[in-house]
């Protein structure tokens, strides 16, 4: 049994990068679609899905990769079962000046750093993509 979901997520989405995979798959959770539905919008991954071919229900990623080179260079879980990180509005963080982003879990759903300034909503810092 997994303890952290989202770190899964996000290692072996690391690791399939590593290897320069083109689809990595993980077990599938509501969660992990919208991480991937925010990672899509923002061009880090090429599409997702769900894997037909699997008994359990399985998300497949496609990654997504420029002149051999990962688009995503790299991956971090901020707020963890041990130590939540929670921010207001005002102090949700930008990451590398606005080129990355970090994956915001507010009141209304999953959504960008960007989107959670404009909208004036804080929560919780789920990770940041850069």
């Amino acid at each position: 049994m997994l303890t952290d979901p989202v770190a899964d997520y996000l290692t072996r989405i690391r690791n399939a990068i590593q290897k320069r995979f083109d689809t990595v798959d993980m077990p599938k959770s509501n969660f992990k679609v919208e991480i991937s539905k925010i990672l899509k919008q923002e061009g880090y991954i090429v599409d997702f899905e769900n894997a037909k071919d699997q008994k359990k229900p399985t998300l497949r990623i496609k990654l997504k990769y420029k002149d051999g080179l990962s688009v995503i260079s790299g991956l971090d879980r901020v707020s963890r079962p041990g130590r939540r990180i929670y921010s207001s509005s005002e102090r949700v963080p930008k990451v590398l000046n606005g080129l990355g982003i970090a994956v915001v879990s507010t009141s209304k759903g999953l959504m960008t750093d960007r989107k959670a300034r404009q909208e004036g909503l804080g929560g919780e810092i789920v990770c940041t993509v850069w």
